[in-house]
């Protein structure tokens, strides 16, 4: 049974720790190993195995990753979705830097981060959304 916390709200991730979850979202499956995660670096990404296998059992103690034993070593999974993650790292965003009001936070990606055409359309669909759940 696999081992887990609760992962706090509070809690974010590192600049690393968000690179390895990265990897366990997109190998998915029964979770992963150490060595499966390493293969899936960047080739030019140099992380020794020690340094991996140390990184996520810090996410796993942090509560973003459980693990189960295999065999002599453990599968790692995530806790929770890549899309959970992003909807807390958001509220964290909008709480922090931006004193809790999410318009302002929507208002500097409009002005200051290129956007084609499609991502407009898709901002428009986003908003009649709000207005019709309203």
């Amino acid at each position: 049974m696999p081992r887990t916390k609760a992962a706090a709200p509070e809690k974010r991730l590192t600049d690393v720790e968000l690179e390895l979850m990265s990897i366990l979202w997109t190998l998915g499956g029964e979770g992963a190993s150490v060595a499966e995660v390493i293969a899936q670096l960047p080739s030019e990404r140099t992380l020794a195995y020690t340094s991996v296998s140390t990184i996520v059992r810090i996410l796993e103690s942090k509560g973003f990753v459980a693990s189960r034993r295999q065999g002599r070593g453990h599968l790692y999974s995530p806790v929770l979705t890549r899309s959970e993650y992003e909807a807390r790292a958001v509220r964290d965003v909008v709480n922090r830097v931006f004193q809790g009001v999410p318009v302002a936070m929507v208002r500097q990606l409009i002005e200051h981060v290129q956007m084609t055409d499609d991502d407009v359309r898709e901002l428009r669909k986003l908003v009649g959304r709000i207005k019709d759940r309203k």
